[in-house]
């Protein structure tokens, strides 16, 4: 029999242009490692591993095999007052590659989950230790925190905003983004100038007075706000500043963990620890969604007050600990140890950033930054149509075999940590190519 048409109206599809979508779709059928196969038989290599999620490549049998296993004999378990064993070994492994000083994950189903539950937790924390006023955070422009309440208000990026701009959270400041293209166009790794950016911090807490600010929370890398990369010595006074202050320091790291550049944690590479961490997208390697708040010792000790039988933190999910999540983040994590993939993506860098920085001088590029294996490309806007260009580049490039992330006239990549310099020369010799054929 043969297969019935798709009917593209009922779902409304997220971060999509539903309208121009359903008049030209673009669809996939299966995935096999490094490409995608659409329903009309093409093969599509797939320039962002996903959605910043699928660093092992798609359809990893080791972690396919988890979780089919693991969905024919449990396929749900309560988090509530009861479990099953894996999300305590998920965590213990979690916390055995994390910096030194973690000792608990919380689990939630995503990266915006993480972050609302992480700034929970800092209210939380600083209430427990009696530090009540303790209710402001600061976030930074350009930064993306998932799409619940919590994460927009924190989250940088305007167009997430503006729709909801009357009902986010009040008592969120925001840090200036660190990219300057002024000072640090394309720009190879970190830029060198631009650390005084984070004495920006100081001010805002001397203004808004340090007993009154909970948690500063910041991508080592921001992602999705377009491949914003922080100068040499940023993170580290933005580090000091927290310190002095006793405000807690978040890192959002569901783009950055696992391998994305070049370690299981941003924290690890830069060598600046915070004292939350969220996690996601890899945790799984996109498998099943799943996110996770890891913390420090004394975060988690300052809850486990009163009596016993007593809920120590009133926040939770029904899916929590999920037992095929924990699965297939289980054999995520195996595969991470057994294969070293981290260690080739170090070494895949050299050859990534040539290829990216090879559409410099393409018609109308008006920057190329990158750092692990994250890059972007930025492309100037049409004066009447901003965005116009990076979406053209998108669908042109998926009808050329090769898939696209684009935000407005950015164009942003993440690679396979397996991947080769053979996939890399392919990606951007397509992107240079159309992005010159463009008006």
């Amino acid at each position: 029999m043969a297969e019935q048409p798709v009917n593209l109206d009922p779902f409304w599809m997220p971060y999509t242009a539903n309208r121009s979508f359903k008049k030209r779709p673009r669809l996939i059928k299966s995935a096999t490692r490094y490409h995608y196969q659409t329903l009309d038989g093409r093969e599509v290599l797939d320039s962002f591993s996903g959605l910043w999620t699928t660093g092992l490549g798609h359809c990893h049998p080791h972690i396919v095999q988890a979780v089919q296993q693991q969905v024919a004999t449990l396929d749900y378990a309560t988090g509530f007052q009861v479990s099953h064993e894996g999300p305590f070994r998920l965590a213990e492994k979690l916390i055995e590659k994390a910096p030194e000083g973690f000792s608990q994950v919380f689990f939630t189903n995503s990266g915006s989950e993480a972050a609302d539950t992480a700034m929970k937790i800092a209210l939380g924390y600083h209430r427990s230790k009696g530090d009540s006023t303790r209710l402001k955070f600061i976030g930074r422009q350009r930064g993306y925190h998932g799409t619940n309440f919590g994460g927009m208000s924190i989250g940088g990026i305007p167009a997430n905003r503006t729709m909801f701009g009357n009902s986010l959270l009040p008592n969120v400041f925001h840090l200036q983004a660190t990219h300057q293209p002024e000072f640090s166009a394309f720009s190879k790794g970190q830029p060198s100038k631009g650390a005084e950016l984070a004495d920006e911090l100081e001010m805002m807490v001397q203004f808004h007075r340090p007993e009154n600010i909970a948690a500063v929370m910041i991508e080592p890398v921001a992602g999705s706000g377009g491949v914003v990369i922080p100068p040499i010595g940023y993170l580290e006074k933005i580090r000091e500043i927290c310190t002095r202050h006793d405000i807690l320091l978040i890192f959002d790291e569901v783009i950055t963990a696992f391998g994305r550049i070049g370690d299981y944690f941003g924290a690890q590479r830069f060598n600046v620890i915070p004292d939350i961490i969220t996690v996601a997208k890899g945790l799984t390697n996109g498998v099943i969604p799943m996110g996770g708040v890891l913390v420090k010792s004394e975060i988690y000790d300052a809850f486990m007050q009163g009596p016993e039988s007593m809920v120590e933190f009133f926040h939770g999910y029904t899916y929590s600990g999920h037992p095929v999540a924990a699965a297939a983040g289980l054999a995520s994590m195996e595969v991470y140890e057994r294969d070293a993939p981290f260690q080739t993506a170090r070494q895949l860098e050299g050859d990534f950033e040539n290829s990216l920085h090879g559409v410099a001088d393409a018609k109308n590029v008006t920057d190329v930054r990158n750092f692990g294996l994250m890059g972007a490309i930025d492309i100037a806007p049409r004066p009447d149509a901003p965005g116009a260009r990076g979406f053209e580049v998108h669908e042109k490039c998926f009808a050329a075999g090769l898939m696209v992330r684009h935000s407005a006239d950015t164009l942003q990549f993440s690679p396979f940590l397996t991947s080769t310099p053979e996939h890399f020369e392919e990606t951007f010799d397509t992107v240079k190519k159309i992005i010159n054929e463009l008006d």
